[in-house]
């Protein structure tokens, strides 16, 4: 972990006048273009796509005076000083190319935020990682509210930053969700302390390899004030830490499900402890809370909860705010919620769990399962999940596009696992999956929605594959 006096960029760029290209439109694209607007830009906005919502969201703007290009998202329009991007474009994209021949900088919406910061404006705690980041900065914020300060959860939760930075709502801290995208164009946020969760192969399309997505990730320790918190059982998270230019002072923090030493945060007989920010913390520990205060207490979500803590801990938040603040927190839907028990057997939807990742730390939270998975595999493979988790499973029942994959590699990795395949993807088949999964269930199992996969080619979103497990449970419970 590099050391030394690392600039603060906070300072404001004046707009005025300067010929702003916003790409992209939607829900960073209309709000950067509109605040560089007010701010005196000229500003044009490019985007690839030209349909009945782009030209709506174009005409609302082309109202005030922005000029839009639908349709033509490559070329570099003349004269351009700044770009400041959607997260989403890849930096691949040939308007990035030619931005980069002439020497014109590239921010997207988190960098725009972070340099329309006014003076004494709130630090930033800020999450990534593969998983669990959501989780994590729902828990930080309800750590911090418990401690009575002014915060709230921003970022790639879905609260647009540049709506909090530039509101009058005033806030001590805020807990800021960043993900992969945001944080390639974001290159001088500085935050006072910051966590990577995990690492695991996500985007690996939009980056391009596994290194070029840890860089991204790792952009979230740059400048980092006083903690630099990571995964001790992920030590591709404690490498990102070695190789960060941090402020002076600044310390790692590990976090771990097993005894912590110093400088890391633990468990200790389900208490979870803290031996990072204590005095001569070679000796001493301070209890924080008891595991049995995390809802629900899954390993991973224990995980969640301590980076949480670490990093509330490292603004100088009491233990007993800690505790009190993961009392209060409550989980998303679709997030290892449980949704009823029928004759002794626990129905969970874990439908969030989107990728392999997810879905391996949710299915090591059972003992034995009857496991509903598949949907879209997005490119991902199975042989590792299905090999650490096949003592679990006491069955399993596939829906989607590419469960042929996951059958596959049940096939190789737990033979004797009884398998049902659906072969329908309408939403109705969700209530037969719920059915199979009952049939094949015992007292004692848990039928676990966890799919490992994307929900588009059945469902809207994860959220309305969570619901139509749920309603699917609800249904067999009635009929009981």
């Amino acid at each position: 972990m590099g050391s030394g006096q690392v600039t603060s960029t906070s300072e404001l760029f004046d707009f005025q006048g300067k010929h702003v290209t916003v790409a992209g439109l939607g829900v960073s694209g209309v709000p950067a273009a509109k605040v560089l607007h007010a701010r005196g830009a000229i500003v044009t906005v490019v985007n690839d796509g030209d349909d009945a919502r782009a030209r709506e969201q174009a005409a609302g703007l082309q109202a005030l005076g922005i000029t839009v290009r639908l349709g033509d998202g490559a070329t570099l329009p003349e004269g351009t000083e700044l770009i400041v991007t959607a997260p989403g474009w890849k930096p691949d994209k040939p308007l990035f190319a030619a931005a980069a021949e002439k020497g014109v900088p590239v921010w997207g919406d988190v960098e725009l935020a972070w340099r329309l910061r006014g003076p004494g404006a709130a630090p930033w705690l800020a999450v990534t990682g593969t998983n669990g980041k959501t989780t994590t900065v729902q828990m930080l914020a309800s750590i911090l509210r418990a401690a009575g300060l002014r915060t709230a959860a921003v970022g790639n939760i879905g609260v647009s930053l540049l709506d909090v930075v530039l509101g009058d709502e005033e806030y001590d801290v805020l807990a800021v969700e960043l993900s992969s995208y945001q944080l390639h164009w974001a290159p001088s946020l500085r935050a006072h302390s910051a966590v990577v969760l995990n690492l695991a192969p996500d985007h690996l399309d939009w980056h391009g390899s596994m290194e070029a997505y840890a860089k991204d990730k790792g952009r979230i320790y740059e400048g980092n004030r006083v903690a630099c918190v990571y995964n001790v059982a992920d030590k591709l998270t404690e490498e990102l830490v070695r190789e960060a230019e941090v402020e002076e002072g600044c310390r790692a923090v590990g976090f771990t499900l097993g005894t912590p030493a110093p400088s890391q945060l633990g468990v200790v007989d389900g208490i979870l402890v803290d031996r990072a920010f204590v005095a001569n913390r070679q000796k001493n520990a301070q209890e924080l809370a008891e595991v049995s205060d995390i809802n629900p207490p899954a390993p991973h979500n224990i995980a969640n909860a301590l980076a949480a803590a670490a990093l509330a801990r490292a603004f100088g938040v009491p233990a007993q705010a800690v505790r009190d603040g993961l009392r209060a927190f409550r989980p998303d839907a679709h997030r290892i919620a449980h949704v009823a028990d029928l004759d002794g057997v626990a129905y969970i939807d874990d439908s969030k769990a989107t990728n392999t990742h997810a879905t391996e730390a949710s299915l090591a939270a059972y003992e034995s399962i009857v496991w509903i998975a598949g949907g879209l595999a997005k490119g991902a493979t199975f042989d590792e999940l299905v090999a650490k988790s096949a003592k679990r499973l006491r069955g399993a029942v596939l829906i989607g596009a590419d469960r042929e994959l996951i059958r596959e590699a049940l096939a190789r990795h737990a033979p004797e696992v009884p398998v049902v395949e659906l072969d329908r993807t309408d939403t109705g088949a969700m209530l037969q999956a719920v059915t199979e999964a009952r049939r094949l269930a015992r007292p004692g199992d848990t039928v676990l929605l966890a799919p490992a996969c994307a929900s588009m080619d059945m469902f809207t979103n994860y959220n309305e594959r969570g619901d139509a497990f749920a309603a699917a449970v609800r249904e067999l419970g009635a009929g009981a």
